[in-house]
């Protein structure tokens, strides 16, 4: 009984004790939800003040502004309107003043309108005047105004004629005198400083030998050491009865050069077999490369300028070719030369055209190699090596390929016609030599009242027989003058050509 009283007791304890605790719980929360609420209330007071206090600060400092900028934009108001006002006074000034001039031109041309009324009918009582003289002229000689034009045109004619033949006789001889006296000046001048050598046209090369007994070495055992030779180099070994000589035959200069050199080591060394002769023609092509080299270099100091290394070797190949038996490089070179003293004289560029000229036939260093005109290959060439434009058009004009677009083109054209042409620089086929020389003659007889013609000297002059019934003497030098142009406009020939017209009369008597 006691035990379950004190059981009771504690729980009533117990009890008792965690209602006080929740009852204190409680009362603790509610006094800090009230600290909390004033906490933010007091927070809530102090923004608004600061809020407020912000904007008002804010407020003043744009009235401020806006007071500062209205100002500002007043005085550029007044300021601009002051200069709109100036201008538009000087607007009105320059009104009056053209008005003014206006007026002044207004009167100035009623003037000159009643002046050229006045004119008009002073040129009508002219034109009167005249047609009554006329009139009254062809009434006194008996013959309309139309025949007596026909009769002066007729006279003055006949007398323009003969004088003009005097005239151009005249003129002719003087123009001889100076010219033979100008020529050899220039001639002497161009040789001084053009005169180049020139190597003429070959597809073969002889490789002299120091006695016949080489020939056998040199062909070898059943012609073991010529064939390997002529795989080894490509060229073509002539071994015929010419003491102490051997020919060698190849189109391609190059090939024949290696061939050359490499024969010509061989026949030194005196060792001539298979192996050796693969390691001559090795150690020769390796010996003209550097030849070949250095002919280009040399080339490019001569003019005073700079390459692209591979067009210096297009360059020293040149060396090896020739075109109508003048030397390609020497050919070039003269050209540049040429180029440069006329580019000198025009004050041109003098650079330009010295290199255009040197590098104009590039591309015949590689017709041999590629398919296409020297022309084209050269464009490509100096293309692919960063030459301008001004040079390529200076490779495609010098043969019309196309339009020279500078001066300096067309002074290469000239230098080229120049070096290819003068005497002596070039030799000519057979075929094509007599096609001129008829050619010549052709154009000589399409002439009223030839009776013969004839190309001598070589096709530099043309002598032409007339009819002295048919041309008069005259006649005679206008006909040289007019055969001379139209040989130079359908006529391609290197130098010039003279044009000499004979005109005889013969009187025969028989005495019996």
């Amino acid at each position: 009984m006691g035990i379950f009283i004190w059981v009771i007791l504690g729980s009533i304890v117990l009890v008792s004790s965690s209602v006080a605790f929740y009852f204190f719980k409680k009362l603790s929360a509610d006094t800090r939800i009230q600290d909390v609420e004033k906490t933010v209330q007091k927070t809530l007071v102090d923004s608004t003040k600061q809020a407020q206090e912000l904007i008002s600060k804010a407020q003043s400092e744009s009235q401020s502004l806006m007071s500062k900028s209205r100002h500002t934009l007043e005085e550029e108001i007044r300021t601009r309107r002051q200069s709109v006002a100036e201008v538009e006074n000087r607007v009105l000034q320059k009104e009056k003043h053209l008005d003014a001039k206006e007026a002044k031109l207004n009167e100035k041309d009623d003037l000159l309108n009643a002046d050229i009324e006045k004119f008009k009918s002073l040129k009508k009582k002219q034109e009167s005047i005249i047609q009554d003289l006329l009139v009254t002229l062809e009434k006194a000689a008996g013959f309309s105004k139309e025949e007596a034009k026909q009769m002066v045109l007729s006279n003055v004619e006949k007398e323009v004629r003969q004088q003009a033949g005097k005239m151009i006789k005249d003129i002719e001889d003087q123009a001889k005198k100076v010219a033979n006296r100008r020529a050899k000046e220039i001639v002497v001048d161009a040789i001084q400083r053009t005169a180049i050598d020139h190597v003429q046209a070959a597809t073969t090369s002889v490789v002299q030998l120091p006695d016949d007994d080489m020939k056998g070495r040199v062909i070898g055992r059943e012609g073991r050491n010529i064939r390997a030779f002529e795989a080894a180099t490509g060229v073509d070994v002539i071994i015929d009865d010419t003491p102490g000589a051997v020919i060698l035959s190849c189109f391609d200069p190059i090939r024949r050069e290696v061939a050359k050199l490499a024969l010509s080591k061989l026949v030194v060394d005196g060792r001539i077999h298979p192996a050796r002769i693969e390691e001559s023609v090795a150690k020769a092509q390796k010996e003209l490369q550097e030849i070949i080299r250095e002919k280009g270099e040399q080339a490019a100091d001569e003019v005073g300028l700079q390459f692209h290394p591979k067009i210096i070797e297009y360059l020293g190949k040149l060396n090896y070719r020739t075109s109508y038996g003048q030397n390609i490089l020497a050919h070039s070179l003269e050209a540049a030369h040429v180029a440069g003293i006329i580019a000198g004289e025009l004050q041109v560029n003098i650079a330009l055209a010295k290199r255009g000229a040197l590098l104009h036939d590039i591309g015949k260093a590689l017709d041999f190699e590629q398919e296409g005109t020297h022309t084209e290959l050269g464009k490509e060439v100096c293309e692919k090596y960063g030459e301008s434009p001004e040079i390529l058009n200076c490779i495609m004009a010098h043969h019309e390929d196309e339009p020279p677009d500078t001066v300096e083109a067309i002074i290469v054209m000239i230098a080229d016609a120049i070096s290819s042409a003068r005497p002596g620089a070039r030799r000519e086929s057979l075929e094509t030599y007599v096609k001129r020389l008829e050619k010549l003659e052709a154009i000589a007889k399409t002439f009223e009242g030839v009776e013969k013609a004839y190309a001598i000297q070589a096709g530099r002059e043309v002598r032409v027989i007339v009819k002295p019934d048919e041309v008069d003497d005259p006649g005679a030098y206008k006909m040289a003058l007019d055969m001379a142009k139209k040989i130079e406009s359908e006529l391609d020939y290197p130098g010039e050509v003279k044009v000499s017209i004979i005109r005889e009369t013969r009187a025969v008597g028989v005495a019996r």
